[in-house]
Formats: structure tokens, sequence, C-alpha cells
């Protein structure tokens, strides 16, 4: 039996409140091949949140631990908070032949890089940063203080596109949707993986 076609890693990252967990959420629901990679944070669960699903909660000390034991293939502290995505895991996904998704910040981006240079970062942007803030201060969660200071690393996060090859400007949620579905999707129309996926309508091609 032949090994099964590798699998993709798409990195998606974006500023707080660009709408990245939401075109995230819709983008798995209707592409059943895509997986989403589970994080570990230190930061308390949200409303609705359940852990093992949006995220491994897990307490600081427990968090340094796994990190010096190597256990992470990229971490980052944002906002006060420590974020981790599981090395081994993730490598066994991508071996398996699974799509994986990482849904991390433009550091953890960078990280991941070093391991799998051929990850696909695509970062959604907000349509302005006008709409940025109505949208923070539409959650009714945060106070001036924290959504001033979200404001300020948002702008300092826009200014890391540069680092990824797809952006989508997340104006309007059917067509920033229907953009990141595209992208997943022309991904695996490239060279390498249509080789890979149908070896059989490729080899004799390039045999002498």
């Amino acid at each position: 039996m032949s090994a099964p076609v590798r699998g993709s890693l798409f990195i998606v990252a974006a500023p707080s409140g660009a709408g990245k967990t939401t075109l995230v959420r819709l983008l798995l629901e209707q592409d059943p091949e895509v997986h989403l990679s589970v994080s570990y944070t230190t930061r308390a669960p949200r409303p609705g949140e359940q852990n093992g699903r949006e995220y491994h909660f897990v307490a600081v000390a427990d968090f340094l631990a796994m990190r010096e034991r190597g256990d992470f293939l990229e971490w980052a502290e944002v906002h006060g908070n420590y974020y981790g995505s599981s090395r081994v895991w993730l490598e066994e996904q991508i071996a398996a032949g699974r799509d994986m998704l990482l849904e991390i910040d433009w550091q953890g981006a960078r990280q991941v890089r070093r391991q799998f240079p051929a990850a696909i970062g695509v970062f959604i942007m907000p349509p302005a940063l006008a709409e940025l803030e109505r949208r923070l201060r539409g959650r009714g969660s945060d106070s001036d203080e924290v959504i001033a200071r979200r404001l300020a690393a948002a702008q300092d996060e826009m200014r890391h596109v540069v680092d990824f090859e797809y952006v989508i400007i997340n104006n309007e949620l059917q067509t920033a949707l229907g953009d990141l579905l595209c992208t997943v999707r022309a991904s695996r129309l490239r060279l390498a993986q249509q080789q890979e996926r149908h070896a059989e309508l490729f080899t004799p091609l390039f045999q002498e």
C-alpha cells in the first residue's frame, strides 16, 4: 500500500476583530478536508468555548513546562497570554494526509515557517481601522483601555502582512469566505501536490 499523500499546512492570521475566527469556522464547515489544529493557551475560556475544541486551556506553569520540553511548534505571548501549537501532533496529521489549519498570529507564523517552509500563509485584513474599532466595541466585552490597546496592537500586526502569500480583506463576510475557500482549493492544484496525488498520470510522462 502506498503512503498517503502529505497534507498541506495553512496558516491564517489577523489582527483582533478582523473576523478570522468566524471565517475559519465557516471554512471548516464548508471544506471538511481542512482540520483545525487546536492550540494551547493560558487565557481564560470565553463564553461558549470548550476545552479541547477551541483551545486546550492550561495553567501558565503547565504551558511553560511544555515549552521547556520543546513540545511546541510555535508559541507566542499575546495580550499577556501564552499560545502554542503541538509540534509532534501536527507533523503526524500532515504525514497522514490531512490538511491542517493553524489560527495564529504573525509571530507564531514566523516560527512555523522555520519547520514548515511550504506552509501556506493567509492574512485577514479589516477594510479600515475605523471598522475594526467598531467591531471591537460591538463585542461589548472590553473596556475602552483594552480596545485602545488592541487597536494599537492591530496596526503593528497589520504591518506584518508582507510575510504572507495571500491577503483577504474582510469587508463583506460571504465574499471573504469565498476568497478563503478559493485560496485553499487553489493550493491543492499546485504542480507538486497534483504530481503526488495523481502519480499514475504524471510518472509515465517523465520516464525514459
